[in-house]
């Protein structure tokens, strides 16, 4: 009897601990925050822009997916925060209509693409190619999932204010229209019109990294800027325009000897034989003001032949025709020969040819050059240098231009080393600088040494 009533007051015992129990877990809040860590991610080492919600392969590389570890409550709410959200493979004309790209051309349109392959837009951002001939997009920093966001607040309409030409941003149009050559005009937004002053994309790239690859810049600045054109030539020995001088100074003096003659016919003549000679001496380069200085002196150059001692001579230099517009008659010449190192003849054009050498592309010049020592003998040749002031003018460094063939590009150091490309438009160059016409303005800094990476780096491409 005394075993009964022990077993039954044990019993007793255990159902009233375990109803306490019950009792407490009951009265206990429930952590909801729980069930949500016990979800499990996994994602590819090689790329942890891709996470999956179950085990498999990776869609890029094939690897295996790896789960990520999360011991305690608080390191699972930072990996929550760090790690991207899920990544969906999509095609390359979904990313497009997602972002409502309007590039034309835009890099994401691409027939073939090869897995793990990486595809950049200014609109659409970064994506990788996966083996299964889709993509997934890669995650700017700062940026927010968009499937985190409301549809309605993902794209907002934008209002069309016009379009421009690609290649000039001057050229603006208000309906849809190609340029000369065929090329579409770019339409231009509201919310994108402050960025059309920069009209190119730019890099970001740390101080360590510029200084490694050898990154200088220049400032922008109004320079005082000096055209100078180098040319070649040579001491003239030209009995030919002698002998044509003589004539011409013949011609004349026939001409006055008969001028009162009774024979209208041979007074003509005698006028015609003067003319004739005039042209010649044209042709073979003297202009009006020479000609009527020899008409009144009646004295030929002897120098072109064979100069007496104290006279001067004339040297004829070739200018090519793309710097003939920089000179004209009067300009100072500094002349140089092999055979007196060290020491400089000072000229004057006197005249210059009418006529351009089609072989050689150059027109001929002539200079008077004082030779009171008799130091410059026929056919010696010379080196000249002719120096024409430009004014001043807003000038950025040579090294600085980038030349695609199309346009000229330079880039910009700006603020958070940031380095913008900007298309400029170019005048004349003088020794190391250019003219700006349009692109930049005074106190810009731009890059003078290491913008062939820089442009690397940008994956700057010109336009088809």
């Amino acid at each position: 009897m005394k075993i009964y009533k022990s077993k039954l007051l044990i019993i007793t015992a255990m159902i009233f601990v375990g109803a306490v129990f019950v009792f407490l877990d009951y009265g206990r809040p429930k952590d909801h925050s729980a069930v949500s860590q016990s979800k499990i991610t996994y994602y590819c080492p090689m790329h942890p822009t891709y996470t999956s919600d179950k085990p498999g392969d990776c869609p890029i590389c094939g690897m295996k997916l790896v789960k990520a570890e999360s011991s305690s409550s608080d390191k699972t709410s930072n990996q929550k925060t760090n790690m991207p959200a899920q990544s969906k493979e999509k095609t390359l004309a979904e990313v497009c209509a997602i972002h409502k790209c309007t590039m034309r051309n835009c890099p994401m349109v691409k027939a073939n693409i090869k897995p793990g392959e990486r595809l950049i837009c200014p609109v659409c951002g970064e994506v990788i190619a996966t083996v299964n001939g889709k993509v997934v997009e890669i995650p700017r920093e700062g940026a927010v999932s968009n499937e985190a966001i409301p549809a309605t607040e993902i794209k907002k309409e934008r209002k069309l204010l016009y379009y421009r030409n690609p290649m000039n941003p001057e050229a603006t149009s208000p309906v849809p229209m190609k340029d000369s050559m065929g090329m579409d005009y770019v339409p231009i937004y509201e919310e994108a019109s402050s960025a059309v002053a920069s009209a190119g994309p730019s890099v970001t790239i740390s101080p360590e990294r510029q200084q490694m690859i050898g990154v200088k810049t220049a400032m922008v600045r109004i320079r005082d800027l000096t055209k100078v054109v180098r040319v070649s030539g040579k001491i003239a020995y030209d009995p030919e325009l002698a002998v044509t001088q003589e004539e011409f100074i013949q011609a004349l003096n026939v001409q006055d000897n008969i001028k009162d003659s009774p024979l209208q016919e041979v007074i003509d003549r005698a006028k015609n034989l003067t003319d004739a000679a005039r042209n010649k001496l044209k042709l073979l380069g003297m202009n009006d003001d020479q000609i009527s200085v020899l008409e009144q002196t009646r004295k030929a150059e002897n120098g072109l032949y064979l100069p007496s001692k104290g006279e001067s001579v004339w040297a004829y230099i070739n200018v090519y025709e793309y710097e003939i517009g920089f000179i004209k008659v009067g300009d100072s010449v500094d002349l140089e020969t092999v055979a007196y190192p060290g020491e400089k003849f000072i000229g004057k054009i006197v005249s210059i040819s009418p006529v351009l050498d089609p072989s050689t592309r150059t027109n001929q010049v002539r200079v008077e050059v004082p030779n009171p020592d008799n130091k410059l003998k026929p056919e010696m040749f010379v080196n000249a240098l002719i120096k024409e002031s430009l004014g001043f003018k807003l000038a950025v460094p040579e090294a600085a231009v980038l030349d695609t063939g199309l346009r000229k590009i330079v880039y910009l150091s700006q603020e958070n080393n940031v380095l913008e490309s900007r298309e400029v438009t170019l005048g004349q160059k003088a020794e190391d600088y250019y003219e700006v016409i349009n692109g930049l303005k005074e106190g810009d800094v731009v890059v003078t040494s290491g913008n062939f990476l820089v442009d690397s780096e940008s994956k700057l491409k010109s336009p088809s």
